[in-house]
C-alpha cells in the first residue's frame, strides 16, 4: 500500500484518514440499524401471528368438548300414549316435560327453582327422546338412561367460561344451577366428552347442537366444482398463450386483462355471479354449483399465471431436442414441456384453491349464508360454506357461538395449512434443477 501511494504520489493526511474512517463507521452503523429494523419487523410480525393463533385457540379449543347430563327417565304410558293413539300420539307427547320432571326429582329442586331446571339440558332433548321412542315403541313403560347435551350456559359454566365470582345478576348461570352442576359432577351424572356432534351435525339455532358438517359438505362441493372448471380451462389457456399464440395486440390485451383480474377484489366476482348466474341464467340460489362457478372465475387468473411461469421455466433445450427428433409442435408441448411444468402448475393450482377456500365475500353475495339445518346431498342443494358459517356464527350473541366461531376458524386454518403443505411437498418432490 505504501509503494502504491509512493508511485501515485498521493499520501493521505491524518485528517483524510480520519474522515474515511468516520464514513466507514457511519455506513456500518446504518447497516446494523437496517438489520435491526428487519429483525424487529420479523419479530413484530411473528408476535402478531402468535397472538392471533393463541387468541383463536384459547377461545375455540373448548368447542371440541361438550357437556352431557345423565338422566333416568320413566316413560309412563299415561304420559305418552294414554289412548293407544300410536305414532301420532307419541309425536304429540311432551317429552321435554318428562325430562325436566326427572331432573327435578333427581336434584330435589324446590318449587321456586323449578323454572331454572328447564335451562339445564338442551331444549332439543325432548326431540331426541321422541325420536328414540318412535324408533323403538317397546320403550314405553320402561325407564331409560339418557345422556343429554347440556344447555349452552351450563356447558360454558362447566368448562369454566362463566365465572362464579361474578355477581349473580351479571351472569346467565344462577347460584342454584351452580349447586346442581356440583351435585351432578359429584354423582358422576355430568361429564365432559369429545364433541363429535361438532363434526357430524349441521347448523342449529342452539349453540350446543350446532356443527360444521353442512358447511364442510358445502365447501367440498364448491371446491370440487371450482377445480373441475378452472383447472382445465386455466391450463389450456396458459398453454395456448405461451406456446401457440402469436404476439400481437390482441394477445397483449388478453395478458394485461388476466393480470388485472388477478388483482380484482373478490366481491366483484360475487356481484358478477349475482347478476349473471342467478339473475340472468336463473341458477339455484345458495347452491355450491354457483359458488364453484364464481370461485372458478376468481382462481382462473392465478392458475393461468402460475402455468405460464412454469412453462417458461422449462429450458429451451428440451424443446429443441424434441424438435430434433422429429416431434410436432403438439407433441413437444404435450409429451415434453407440459409434464415437466406440471409440478409448478399443481403448486399454483393448490395455492389458488386454498385462496378460494378462504373466500367469503363472493359466497355471501350469491346467498350462501342462509341457515341450513341439513347437509347438502348434491351441488344443487342449498348450502353454506365454512367461511360463510364463520361469518354467520360470529354475528350471533350467544357465548356458545363465540367458541364455535373460533373452532370453525381453527378447522379452516387446518385445511389451509394442509393445502399449502401439499403444495410445498409437490414442489420439492417433483421440482427439477436445470
Amino acid at each position: 500500500m505504501t509503494d502504491a501511494r509512493a508511485r501515485t504520489g498521493f499520501i493521505p493526511s491524518e485528517r483524510q484518514r480520519e474522515l474515511v474512517a468516520r464514513g466507514i463507521g457511519r455506513r456500518r452503523r446504518r447497516e446494523k440499524r437496517f438489520q435491526a429494523y428487519g429483525i424487529g419487523a420479523i419479530v413484530l410480525a411473528c408476535s402478531m401471528l402468535v397472538f392471533l393463533l393463541v387468541t383463536i385457540v384459547g377461545t375455540g379449543w373448548s368447542a371440541f368438548l361438550t357437556t352431557n347430563i345423565r338422566v333416568d327417565v320413566t316413560l309412563k304410558k299415561e304420559d305418552i300414549d294414554p289412548d293407544n293413539g300410536g305414532a301420532e300420539a307419541v309425536r304429540g307427547a311432551n317429552f321435554q316435560a318428562l325430562i325436566e320432571d326427572a331432573l327435578i326429582a333427581k336434584l330435589g329442586v324446590s318449587r321456586e327453582d323449578e323454572q331454572l331446571v328447564t335451562k339445564l339440558v338442551s331444549s332439543a332433548s325432548g326431540s331426541f327422546l321422541r325420536d328414540m321412542v318412535l324408533a323403538d315403541p317397546s320403550l314405553i313403560g320402561k325407564k331409560v338412561t339418557l345422556h343429554l347435551p347440556a344447555h349452552t350456559d351450563i356447558d360454558m359454566a362447566s368448562k369454566g367460561r362463566i365465572s362464579r365470582a361474578l355477581p349473580e345478576s351479571d351472569r346467565q348461570v344462577k347460584n342454584a344451577q351452580f349447586r346442581w352442576i356440583d351435585q351432578l359432577k359429584k354423582e358422576g351424572a355430568l361429564e365432559t366428552r369429545f364433541n363429535w356432534r361438532f363434526f357430524t351435525a349441521a347448523d342449529s339455532n342452539e349453540p350446543e347442537l350446532a356443527g360444521i358438517l353442512g358447511a364442510l359438505s358445502g365447501s367440498a362441493y364448491t371446491m370440487l366444482i371450482t377445480l373441475l372448471l378452472c383447472f382445465p380451462v386455466g391450463v389450456a389457456a396458459a398453454v395456448y398463450l405461451e406456446e401457440f399464440s402469436r404476439k400481437n395486440r390482441l394477445t397483449d390485451l388478453i395478458e394485461v386483462n388476466i393480470n388485472n383480474l388477478a388483482a380484482v377484489p373478490s366481491i366483484v366476482f360475487g356481484l358478477l355471479g349475482l347478476a349473471v348466474f342467478l339473475s340472468f341464467f336463473g341458477l339455484p340460489r345458495s347452491a355450491p354449483l354457483v359458488g364453484g362457478m364464481v370461485l372458478s372465475l376468481l382462481v382462473l387468473p392465478t392458475i393461468i399465471i402460475a402455468t405460464r411461469a412454469s412453462l417458461k421455466a422449462v429450458p429451451p433445450s428440451i424443446r429443441e431436442a424434441a424438435y430434433g427428433l422429429g416431434a410436432s409442435k403438439m407433441q413437444v408441448v404435450l409429451h415434453h414441456v407440459l409434464p415437466l411444468a406440471m409440478p409448478g402448475i399443481l403448486t399454483g393450482t393448490i395455492i389458488g384453491m386454498a385462496h378460494a377456500l378462504g373466500e367469503t365475500a363472493p359466497l355471501l353475495m350469491i346467498g350462501m349464508k342462509a341457515f341450513i339445518s341439513s347437509p347438502p346431498v348434491s351441488p344443487f342443494d342449498p348450502s353454506t360454506a365454512l367461511p360463510a358459517q364463520v361469518f354467520i356464527w360470529a354475528d350471533k350473541p350467544e357465548r356458545g357461538f363465540q367458541e364455535k366461531t373460533a373452532a370453525a376458524i381453527m378447522v379452516l386454518l387446518m385445511f389451509l395449512i394442509l393445502m399449502n403443505a401439499v403444495a410445498i411437498y409437490l414442489r420439492r418432490k417433483f421440482e427439477r434443477r436445470w
